[in-house]
C-alpha cells in the first residue's frame, strides 16, 4: 500500500481515493520500466497528428514531457501529491513559456493516454485480470490523466494570463509617456479624459479586462457606457473576440428572451428557422447588457441561471448549451435603488456589481470639456467630410459653464449642430442653442447645484426634455435630434410626461 494520503489533497485531486491510486501501481510500474518506449511512440503519434505544425523538436519534447512523465510515477508510487501537482504546474508554465498552443497541449495529454496501450496490452498478457477490475483500472487511469489536465490548463493560463496583464500595463505606461504632455494619458480606447476621475475610471477598466469577471458599469444617460464596455472587452487580450451590445429598454419584452438566448424552429408562430441568439453570437467574446435594470424580472431570473451555470436554453428547447461569454452590463439607475424598488433581482445585482464602475457626469469633470470639444471638432470634419472648423474662447467657457444634463452625447449634438448649422468657419457662443450661451453665470451655478442634487430618473429625462423643446422653440425635429432620439420616441416622451400642455 500507498504511506497514508495527506489530510487535505491538493484541488482536484479530491476526485481520486487511496484505493484508486494503489488500483495503478502494476501500471505505473510498467510505465517506469518501459519509460523510453512510452517517450518514443507517444512522440510519433504526435507528429502523425500534427505534422509540419507541431511546436516541439523531439529533443524538446522528450525533455519535456519525458521529465514530467518520470517524475509524475515517481511521486505518484511514493504517495506524495503535492509534489506532483508542483511539478504538473511548472511543466503547464513551461509549455506556455515555449508558446505551445493549449489546444496541443491537451492533444498530447490524450495522445499520452494512447501510447499507453501497449502497457496495458503487456500487462493482459502477462498477468490477465478478472474483467471488472480491468475497467476499473481503465477507468481510474483516465481519472488520472483529466485531473492531469485541469492543473495543466490552471498553470498554463494562469501564466498567460499574467504575462498578458503585464505587457498590458506595460504597454498603457508607454502610451501614456508618449502623450503630448509626457504625464498624462488623454485617449483611451476611444475615450478622451484626463480629469483624476477619468484617469481612475481607465485604470478600472484595464483592471477590468485583464480579470475576465462580470462588470457593471453605473452613470447617467449620454455618459459613454458602451465605449467603456467596449474599453473592456479591447483590454482584455481577446479584442478579436466578438463584442455583442444589446439594449434591454428597447426590446419588448416578449423577445428579449428569443434574441438573447435564440429559439428552435417552431418554438412559436413564425420561428420558420433556427436563431443563435446573441450570447451564442457572443461566443468567446463579451455580451453587453445595456440598461440591464429595464429587463423584465423573469428574464432577470434567467439571466441570472446563464451566470451561475455558464449555460442557455434556447426557447422551445429541452437542451442546454454551454456558453463562454463575459457579461458586462449597465445602468442609469443607481443599482441600490433599482434593488429596493424591485427593478433588478437582489441576487443578479451581488452577482453583477463584483467588478463596478462608476463613470462621473460631465459636469464633474468640466476640466475634459475642451478636450471633448477639440476631438469632437476633428471627429465630425472627418465623418461631414468638411474642412476643420475652429472654436473661440468664448465659445469653450461657455460650455464649460453649462450643467450638461445629457453629458457628452449632449456635448457633441451641440456641437454637430452649431457645425451643420453655424454659418462661419469659427464656431461662436452665437452658434449654441439659447439654453447654453445665453444663460447667466449664476442660473448655470444653480443648475448645476440641481443636477448634483441626483434628481430620479423620470424626473431628470422630463426636464432634459423640456429643455430641448424650449430651446428649439417648440421644434420637435430639431429637439429630437438634439436629444439624440427619434422623433417618433421624442412623441411618446412628450406625452408620457405630459409636456405638450406646457409648450
Amino acid at each position: 500500500m500507498f504511506p497514508p494520503a495527506p489530510t487535505k489533497r491538493p484541488q482536484y485531486f479530491h476526485l481520486l481515493w487511496d484505493e484508486e491510486i494503489d488500483r495503478l501501481r502494476d501500471v505505473l510500474h510498467a510505465l517506469q520500466e518501459r519509460h523510453d518506449d512510452v517517450i518514443t511512440r507517444w512522440y510519433q503519434l504526435y507528429t502523425i497528428h500534427f505534422g509540419e505544425a507541431l511546436s516541439l523538436s523531439q529533443r524538446e519534447f522528450s525533455s519535456l514531457y519525458g521529465t514530467d512523465l518520470r517524475q509524475t510515477v515517481g511521486h505518484l508510487l511514493a504517495g506524495d501529491m503535492e509534489q506532483f501537482v508542483l511539478d504538473l504546474r511548472a511543466t503547464g508554465e513551461q509549455l506556455a513559456e515555449r508558446g505551445v498552443p493549449f489546444r496541443e497541449v491537451i492533444a498530447c495529454l490524450h495522445l499520452f493516454e494512447e501510447s499507453c496501450s501497449v502497457i496495458f496490452e503487456q500487462q493482459e498478457r502477462t498477468e490477465p485480470t478478472a474483467e471488472e477490475d480491468r475497467v476499473k483500472i481503465l477507468l481510474t487511469f483516465d481519472k488520472l490523466s483529466h485531473c492531469r489536465i485541469m492543473v495543466l490548463a490552471e498553470s498554463y493560463f494562469g501564466l498567460t494570463q499574467a504575462r498578458t496583464t503585464t505587457r498590458t500595463h506595460a504597454l498603457e505606461e508607454e502610451a501614456a509617456r508618449l502623450a503630448p504632455d509626457h504625464t498624462i494619458r488623454q485617449h483611451f480606447h476611444g475615450i478622451v479624459g484626463q480629469s483624476p476621475a477619468m484617469r481612475d475610471v481607465f485604470q478600472r477598466v484595464s483592471a477590468a479586462g485583464a480579470a475576465r469577471g462580470t462588470v457593471l458599469i453605473v452613470g447617467e444617460s449620454g455618459t459613454g457606457k458602451e465605449l467603456v464596455a467596449r474599453a473592456i472587452h479591447e483590454s482584455s487580450g481577446n479584442s478579436a473576440a466578438p463584442f455583442v451590445p444589446v439594449n434591454c429598454s428597447a426590446l419588448p419584452r416578449e423577445l428579449i428572451e428569443s434574441e438573447l438566448f435564440g429559439y428552435k424552429r417552431g418554438a412559436f408562430s413564425g420561428a420558420t428557422t433556427e436563431y443563435q441568439g446573441l450570447f451564442r453570437a457572443a461566443e468567446g467574446g463579451s455580451l453587453f447588457l445595456d440598461e440591464v435594470t429595464e429587463m423584465a424580472a423573469d428574464t432577470q431570473t434567467k439571466l441570472l441561471r446563464v451566470l451561475q451555470e455558464r449555460a442557455i436554453r434556447p426557447v422551445g428547447s429541452v437542451r442546454e448549451i454551454p456558453v463562454n461569454v463575459r457579461i458586462i452590463a449597465s445602468t442609469n439607475r443607481d443599482p441600490q435603488e433599482a434593488v429596493r424598488q424591485g427593478r433588478l433581482r437582489e441576487d443578479l445585482y451581488y452577482r453583477l456589481h463584483v467588478n463596478t464602475i462608476f463613470l462621473p457626469p460631465l459636469r464633474d469633470r468640466r476640466g475634459d470639456i475642451a478636450l471633448l470639444v477639440d476631438y469632437f471638432l476633428q471627429y465630425l470634419s472627418q465623418r461631414l467630410g468638411v474642412p476643420p472648423r475652429t472654436i473661440t474662447p468664448e465659445a469653450v467657457a461657455a460650455l464649460e459653464h453649462y450643467a450638461w444634463p445629457g453629458n457628452v452625447r449632449e456635448l457633441m449634438n451641440v456641437l454637430e449642430s452649431a457645425y451643420t448649422f453655424g454659418r462661419s468657419a469659427i464656431i461662436t457662443e452665437s452658434d449654441f442653442s439659447t439654453t447654453i450661451s445665453l444663460t447667466p453665470l449664476t442660473s448655470r451655478r444653480e443648475i448645476a447645484r440641481e443636477a448634483s442634487a441626483l434628481p430620479s430618473f423620470g424626473e431628470a429625462e422630463r426636464e432634459l426634455i423640456a429643455r430641448a423643446l424650449a430651446s428649439t422653440s417648440g421644434n420637435k425635429l430639431q429637439a429630437a435630434k438634439l436629444l439624440g432620439i427619434s422623433r417618433k420616441k421624442l412623441y411618446a416622451k412628450i406625452a408620457k410626461y405630459r409636456l405638450a400642455d406646457g409648450l
